[in-house]
């Protein structure tokens, strides 16, 4: 779907960490032209406009995710093994780029309307995996009755909220946090 050049990935990862620091709504192509040592009209030739920036983001983080997911839930395990893939899964996707997985989970609602409703959509996809491995582990005698949107919802809650404290040069290790947000989650859902 996007073409992607090596001045184009260029751009992307500047204008991601802006986005990251200014908002998507404060940076301006200047900001992102200037942190590139361009002219704003020279971006033109590489990128439509900041837009794209932003689309190319949240669907391609997007994309990652809901490959993750299946193929976690395509995997024969039982549904405490596949929830510590998901976990792990999810907590390299977004320690990965941190730049834009912030963009991602923050910047998304200022996609035009019609990528907005193809975003949610996805989104609503990749929560919908993690459902299916909670309802698998209810099927299975491994967790508890829970309402299953409701654990969800809060499994995700929590390993999204690794944007806003996690650090790489920080105490833990993506690995680490995984494993200590597996453990934590699991306690609350297990019999």
């Amino acid at each position: 779907m996007f073409v992607m050049t090596e001045r184009k990935q260029e751009i992307l990862t500047i204008a991601q960490g802006l986005f990251k620091d200014n908002s998507y709504t404060a940076t301006s192509i200047r900001d992102i032209a200037k942190a590139a040592g361009v002219e704003p009209a020279s971006l033109y030739s590489h990128i439509s406009g900041k837009e794209e920036l932003l689309d190319m983001t949240c669907f391609r983080m997007a994309d990652k995710f809901i490959n993750g997911i299946a193929e976690v839930n395509d995997i024969y395990f039982d549904a405490a093994q596949k929830l510590k893939m998901a976990v792990n899964t999810h907590v390299e996707i977004l320690t990965s780029n941190l730049n834009a997985a912030v963009v991602f989970q923050r910047d998304w609602r200022h996609l035009s309307p019609d990528r907005k409703k193809e975003f949610v959509d996805a989104r609503n996809s990749y929560e919908h995996g993690f459902r299916v491995i909670v309802q698998n582990g209810i099927d299975e005698g491994l967790f508890n009755e829970v309402d299953i949107k409701f654990a969800a919802l809060t499994i995700l809650s929590s390993l999204n909220w690794i944007v806003e404290w996690y650090h790489e040069d920080g105490k833990l290790t993506p690995q680490e946090i995984a494993e200590n947000l597996y453990n934590f989650i699991l306690t609350g859902l297990k019999k």
